[in-house]
């Protein structure tokens, strides 16, 4: 039996694809290395068929020089080292339709050249849905696949943008209706305290109420003064409602417009069924099988492609998606082909001179629309999976499968959800509500105005002509018609220049007094009490009480 020492050097071979140490005559070998060294035997010269399919960046064919398909992408990588170390040949072969399962006969999809026997593997990374595992056997896994919905970038994040964006829907809403509820509790709770206490404050009338509430919240004074303490009360807690309210939204505001993380509409493959988001992936492929399976957890989905709002296209180039995507549907593709569709894009904008806040058109979800481990298939009865697995286990474990998937995309993620910009500039977008509050409000006076003229002057003109009867006449007296003045306030300065006032007595030599530096008129009234009336014109000024 080989020694401890023997079997990390055999291990360190297998990785370095050399020869097993079991090779060795001296070593005693059991029966499953006998196995191997025969399948190795089997194998060595032998000419294969090997199974592929358009998916860039994964597996794909060129046209020979001599008219033979050529197979390129990581799949032909990885077969072209199973080829070095086990000296076979193989011809590729491409399904009818490129399709990983389905069609009408066999040659249509690669499941069906595969389990017909018609290849002796597929050399593509095809993903080990259960129904699958009944047709074909699967080699190690290589990967991981992920699908991805990539959707054009909006301009708007989903979370809005503009007034409203910093508060959700439902905050508005309550918002709303406490604007609209306080102004009648005001009214109300007034009412019912008039009329357990009569003899002192009245109640406040809906209008004034409705005005304090909605002056208090574009913050602007209000004439009311109460004077019991269960009105103070009230307009005190609608005061503070209000600085709180204030508070929070021009925190959240300014929160929003500089570190705002953006959203999109679609996160998550229920929200295309939810939203209603038409969305398009590729006839034969995977995708297209998990929605129409009962048994799988998006067959809910499949409500949409029998309303027209999801369709599977037989494109084999994946750039065919982009003028589906730029309308607005939502592209449903592997991970690695949805990476160098964008990164491809984005060096042709660079190369047009497009500028760098233009060049990220297309944007991925953040969550994966589903994941599956993937291998390349081999007829059921194959023996070719014994022996290639143990090479293809070090090159998943080693990361080189990884490595060969992401050599030809920078390091770094291609056109993320958050471009980072460091400039925030305020849109017409964010500004939106703002006009639209001044075209409301402009069209609201305007209608009030209209409405005014209306009421006074088709209306009352109307009910006067019909309820016009004679009336009495009534005689005045003119003695009876009482003038008040009041008599705290400063005469008005008008007096001193001429106009005469009855109230008080302005002869042509009239008293000064300085008092605290500053010069004063003494000016008698006629009740007998004197009043003085600064002189100095800017201080006059504030008694010139003519209009």
């Amino acid at each position: 039996m080989a020694t401890g020492i023997d079997l990390i050097i055999s291990t360190v071979c297998n990785a370095t694809f050399c020869e097993p140490i079991y090779d060795n005559p001296i070593l005693e070998t059991t029966k499953k290395e006998t196995d191997s060294r025969n399948l190795i035997n089997f194998i060595n010269g032998r000419h294969l068929k090997v199974a592929t399919y358009d998916n860039v960046p994964l597996s794909w064919t060129e046209n020979g020089l001599n008219g033979s398909l050529v197979g390129r992408g990581v799949a032909f990588v990885i077969l072209d080292i199973l080829r070095q170390k086990f000296n076979f040949t193989y011809e590729v072969v491409i399904p009818e339709r490129n399709y990983v399962l389905g069609g009408d006969k066999p040659e249509d999809s690669l499941i069906g050249l595969a389990n017909s026997s018609k290849v002796d593997m597929v050399a593509a990374f095809l993903p080990k849905i259960p129904p699958f595992r009944n047709m074909v056997s699967f080699s190690y896994d290589l990967d991981e696949g992920i699908w991805v919905m990539m959707l054009k970038r909006p301009k708007e994040s989903a979370a809005g943008s503009g007034l409203l964006a910093p508060f959700h829907s439902y905050v508005w809403y309550l918002i709303l209706v406490a604007v609209l509820s306080y102004g009648p509790c005001i009214t109300l709770l007034t009412k019912i305290r008039s009329k357990l206490m009569p003899t002192e404050e009245s109640h406040i009338k809906l209008s004034p109420s409705f005005w304090f509430v909605y002056g208090a919240l574009i913050k602007q004074g209000t004439n009311l003064a109460p004077e019991a303490n269960t009105t103070r009360v009230l307009f005190t807690t609608w005061w503070l409602f209000i600085i709180l309210l204030s508070a929070f939204y021009t925190a959240n505001l300014t929160a929003f417009l500089t570190l705002s993380k953006f959203t999109l509409d679609i996160e998550y493959p229920k929200d295309l069924y939810k939203k209603n988001y038409r969305w398009v992936a590729a006839q034969g492929s995977p995708v297209q099988y998990i929605v129409s399976n009962p048994n799988e957890d998006l067959y809910y989905l499949n409500a949409m492609v029998k309303n027209g709002r999801a369709e599977f296209r037989p494109y084999s180039d994946d750039h065919a998606f982009l003028p589906l995507v730029k309308n607005g549907a939502v592209l449903v593709k592997d991970q690695l082909a949805v990476d160098h569709i964008m990164y491809k894009d984005y060096i042709r904008k660079a190369k047009e001179g497009i500028d760098e806040v233009d060049r990220c058109t297309y944007v991925v979800a953040p969550n994966a629309f589903m994941t599956m481990l993937r291998g390349f298939v081999y007829p059921r009865d194959s023996k070719l999976k014994h022996l290639f697995d143990r090479v293809l286990v070090y090159l998943s474990r080693a990361g080189i499968v990884n490595f060969l998937q992401t050599r030809d995309l920078p390091s770094t993620k291609m056109c993320p959800l958050d471009l980072q910009s460091k400039d925030r500039q305020l849109r017409n977008s964010d500004l939106l509500m703002t006009y639209m509050i001044m075209v409301i409000g402009l069209s609201a006076a305007t209608a009030a105005f209209i409405g005014e003229i209306i009421v006074k002057r088709y209306i009352r003109i109307k009910i006067r002509r019909h309820g016009k009867q004679k009336r009495k006449k009534t005689k005045f007296n003119k003695n009876h018609m009482v003038h008040t003045y009041d008599d705290s306030r400063p005469p008005p300065y008008d007096s001193i220049f001429g106009r005469r006032n009855p109230n008080y007595k302005v002869t042509e030599e009239l008293q000064t007094k300085i008092i605290n530096g500053r010069e004063y008129l003494v000016v008698d009234t006629t009740h007998g009490a004197s009043r003085l009336i600064p002189v100095r014109t800017p201080s006059a000024f504030l008694y010139n009480l003519e209009k």
